[in-house]
């Protein structure tokens, strides 16, 4: 999803300089975490949880984001 991963890539931006200091504090890889950042990759609730962790936020924090739900309506 387009707008989680634009906004995880913010949230990096403000704390970290890049996803490699992401990896060397938090218990990812680099190439892992880049999957998240650019929405190639849906993060468990554990993987969730220890983003928030790494990024010293409360977990609700990561989804603090506009999200336009028509574009991702299902048609019924």
């Amino acid at each position: 999803m387009k707008a989680f991963s634009e906004h995880l890539k913010e949230i990096r931006k403000d704390k970290y300089n890049s996803m490699d200091a992401v990896a060397q504090n938090s218990a990812f890889d680099s190439s892992n975490y880049n999957k998240y950042e650019n929405g190639k990759g849906n993060p468990t609730i554990e993987t969730l949880l220890k983003m928030a962790s790494a990024f010293n936020i409360p977990p609700k924090e990561l989804f603090d984001f506009d999200f336009d739900i028509e574009k991702y309506k299902i048609d019924e």
